[in-house]
C-alpha cells in the first residue's frame, strides 16, 4: 500500500519506469519500496464505437499522507511518465479510511 493503477500505458513503459519510480516514491513517502504495488490496465478505451488510444491516466489509492507528500509523489509520477515521451498524464488519488481497510479481517483504524 500504497497501490497504484496506470492506464494508457503500455506494460513495457510501466516496466521501464517502476523500478526507478518506486525507490522516489518510497524516499519521499519514507517508507520501504515493498509497500508499493504498480497494476497496469492494458484494457480498449472507446469512443464513438471506436477503439481509441487512451490518455494517460494514474490512480494513486493510499491512506492520505498530506498535500505536501501527495503533490510530491503526483510530480515524481508525472515526471517519469513525461520522461518516456507522452506529452500529458493525469494523476489522481483516493484515499482510504484506516476504520474501512481490513487486513486479515482486522481493522486499521
Amino acid at each position: 500500500m500504497p497501490r497504484i493503477t496506470v492506464r494508457g500505458l503500455s506494460v513495457d513503459q510501466v516496466c521501464q519506469m517502476s523500478e526507478s519510480l518506486v525507490e522516489q516514491l518510497a524516499a519521499i513517502c519514507d517508507c520501504e519500496t515493498d509497500n508499493f504495488t504498480l497494476e497496469c490496465n492494458t484494457h480498449p478505451s472507446i469512443f464513438a464505437g471506436k477503439i481509441v488510444p487512451a490518455y494517460p491516466f494514474i490512480e494513486v489509492a493510499w491512506f492520505e499522507r498530506g498535500p505536501a507528500i501527495r503533490d510530491q509523489v503526483a510530480k515524481a509520477i508525472t515526471d517519469h511518465v513525461l520522461a518516456l515521451g507522452i506529452p500529458e498524464v493525469e494523476v489522481a488519488f483516493t484515499f482510504y479510511a484506516e476504520n474501512g481497510y481490513y487486513i486479515n479481517g482486522i481493522s486499521c483504524g
